[in-house]
Formats: C-alpha cells, sequence, structure tokens
C-alpha cells in the first residue's frame, strides 16, 4: 500500500473515533454532570497523519436552580463520592434520591459515603425536611446525620494529567485509573443545595466540529478512491503487451 492510501486510511480511522467521541458529546448535552471528551492532536514521525487521541475536559458546567431538595451541585472541583459496585465510584451529578432502605443515593442507587461514618451510608428519616450546607453536611431536625464525602482527584490538576487519573463509567460516573493518583477532600468546592449541575458540552462548537470532521472524513474518502484508481490504472498499463 502506497503512502496516499495510508495517509488516507490512518486519517479516516481518527476521524471515525472523533465523529463517534463528537456524536456521544452532542447526545449528552442535556445530562446532568456530563463531561465533554475533547481531542489531543499530535504527529506520526516523517509527517504521516494527524493521531487524534480524547481526554476529558473537567470544567464546571452551568448550575441550574430546581428547588429540589435532594437535587445537588458542586461549585468548585471534585466529585461527589459514591459506594459503587467495584469500590469508589465518583460522579457530578446530582439527582439523588431516598432508597427504600432510606440511604441519599444516586440515581442508579449508589449510596453516597458519609465522611462522619468511615464512607457508610447516609440514612435519613424520609419523613423530615433534608438541610445540606455548603461543606456537605446533612443536617434534619437540628441535628448533623452525617456528611457527604466530596473527593478531588491530586493527579488531576490540568485536563491532560486528569486523562490519566480518573476514567468514565458511562457517561456520568468516574473511577480512579492511574494507581499513581489519590483522592482527598476538595476544600475550595461547596455544595449548593436545590441546583444540579449542566453538561459543559459546547453544543454550538461541537456541532460545527462535527461537521467539519464529517467533511474531512469525506475527503479523506475521496482520496483513498483515487489512490485506488490510479493504482489500478498503473496494473492495467503494466499488464498490456508491449
Amino acid at each position: 500500500m502506497d503512502s496516499l492510501m495510508i495517509s488516507a486510511a490512518s486519517g479516516m480511522k481518527a476521524r471515525m473515533d472523533s465523529l463517534d467521541m463528537l456524536a456521544n458529546n452532542v447526545a449528552n448535552s442535556g445530562t446532568s454532570g456530563f463531561k465533554a471528551d475533547r481531542e489531543f492532536y499530535s504527529l506520526y514521525q516523517e509527517h504521516l497523519p494527524v493521531v487524534e487521541t480524547h481526554w476529558t475536559d473537567f470544567s464546571q458546567g452551568t448550575l441550574t436552580q430546581t428547588s429540589n431538595p435532594l437535587n445537588l451541585a458542586l461549585s468548585g472541583p471534585g466529585f461527589f463520592a459514591l459506594t459503587g459496585p467495584n469500590g469508589v465510584a465518583y460522579t457530578r451529578s446530582g439527582y439523588f434520591d431516598i432508597s427504600k432502605t432510606n440511604q441519599l443515593v444516586s440515581s442508579n442507587g449508589y449510596p453516597l459515603r458519609n465522611v462522619l461514618d468511615q464512607g457508610k451510608p447516609i440514612v435519613v428519616d424520609p419523613t423530615q425536611s433534608i438541610t445540606i450546607d455548603k461543606a456537605g453536611n446533612v443536617v434534619q431536625g437540628g441535628q448533623t446525620i452525617g456528611q457527604i464525602q466530596i473527593d478531588q482527584v491530586s493527579s488531576a490538576a490540568d485536563a491532560i494529567s486528569a486523562a490519566n487519573a480518573i476514567s468514565k463509567l458511562g457517561n456520568t460516573y468516574f473511577a480512579l485509573s492511574d494507581p499513581q493518583a489519590k483522592a482527598e477532600p476538595a476544600v475550595a468546592t461547596e455544595v449548593q443545595q436545590g441546583y444540579v449541575e449542566q453538561s459543559n458540552v459546547p453544543v454550538a462548537d461541537s456541532a460545527v466540529r462535527l461537521v467539519s470532521v464529517m467533511r474531512q472524513f469525506d475527503m479523506l474518502q475521496k482520496a483513498m478512491n483515487i489512490g485506488t484508481q490510479m493504482n489500478r490504472s498503473a496494473v492495467q498499463e503494466v499488464a498490456k503487451p508491449g
């Protein structure tokens, strides 16, 4: 396979990955706490095609007021810590509820972790109102019954390194993926009761980028077709009797 075909094929593969990523971003633009995936560009040696790797943008989305006391948002870095099926999971999605066992849980039933009780679930009285202050303290009847664990990943100081420290579990959950990374309390973060954080996907920019990548893919496909025709013509010329 000649260099034109190699370049076109590699470029098409990279654009297919970009299309999948961008389509997922747009599809989750209305998902609370969703964090957009973005591209990081580099080049092969010898100026062969652009290689695109993805990283997650952890910048904060817009906080929207709902007035539901079980809706929570984080103002600042970090995540709500939950006990998932395979260990500690993290989320920025603030739609919480009270389970049948009176625990504060995520929409998937993962219990919020209680700082005051070694990460055990926070058990509430469903018949009483719930107040949650900026530090994540859960108060009922004038008594603090728990404190929501809010963690920040220490090695996720910038967007690129964050991609290696924490990885997505579906669209709204995350888990530590770097053995060197560690979670620590997010001291500069405040809990906002009665709010949820919207997706940080820039819808208009993502749509423009989606169209641009589709056009690039089409151009590379045409280049591959031209290369195929050129190779076919060369073979036919060689096969002609002298």
